[in-house]
């Protein structure tokens, strides 16, 4: 792909609105990328160019740059790694948009149409710019603690092992106390039945078991009473 004499001449090397110049095909002079960032360049053709192959080349020398992507002919977009070319035949424009820019992405490229022996191109110069560095942010982190008062402080004392250990024997207190109280009352309780029992035991022994006490006369008594009108005496046991 060359340029011979003849078209080298037609190429106006003048600018207008911003635009280089060329008989069939135009473009930006220049476009700017952010590094990271994409770009687009935007070539405008004349009527009769709709369905011929329209490409992108990268490259200062018309003969020797290096086409990146290139239509089909038809409104289909096409792309390679980080470059696509779309054309728009209604408008006679086709869009190159390039992604993820590099610093080593400025160079000279061309908006080229094919076509039957030499092809048509035009220049646009891509510069890129360093993306801007981001200040660094120091991570922070807020932390909020609760007011302690003077009266939740003599309120809520501390717990050390001294106050739970006194509490552990208060606890075992606790318990202990009502079991040895119970112990004693039923301790009680069967002293009582049991000194209960025996006095029955010894009233039983001193009664004649079935009925009353049976007593039988004292003579000696008998002896010193007068002859008439006396009772008889009578011994009783116990």
């Amino acid at each position: 792909m060359w340029l011979p004499q003849l078209d080298l001449m037609r190429v106006i090397s003048a600018k207008s609105q911003g635009y280089s110049i060329a008989t069939q095909i135009t473009g930006p002079t220049t476009v700017n990328g952010l590094e990271r960032g994409s770009l687009t360049v935007q070539c405008v053709y004349r009527s009769g160019w709709e369905t011929y192959l329209k490409w992108w080349c990268r490259g200062a020398i018309w003969y020797d740059c290096k086409i990146l992507v290139k239509t089909t002919g038809s409104e289909q977009e096409v792309k390679r790694d980080r470059v696509s070319i779309k054309d728009n035949q209604k408008n006679r424009t086709f869009t190159v948009t390039m992604e993820d820019l590099m610093k080593t992405d400025a160079d000279t490229y061309w908006c080229g149409i094919e076509k039957t022996g030499n092809d048509l191109g035009v220049t646009v110069q891509v510069t890129i710019d360093p993306a801007p560095t981001p200040a660094p942010t120091t991570p922070t982190s807020t932390t909020f603690t609760a007011p302690v008062t003077q009266e939740e402080t003599s309120s809520s004392p501390t717990l050390t092992g001294h106050h739970l250990d006194n509490r552990h024997k208060l606890l075992k207190l606790s318990v202990l106390l009502p079991l040895i109280f119970t112990i004693l009352l039923l301790l009680s309780v069967a002293t009582s039945l049991l000194a209960w029992r025996m006095m029955k035991r010894q009233q039983k022994g001193t009664a004649a078991p079935g009925g009353p006490l049976l007593c039988r006369p004292d003579p000696a008594a008998g002896r010193n009473l007068p002859a008439k009108g006396y009772h008889e005496a009578f011994l009783c046991p116990g």
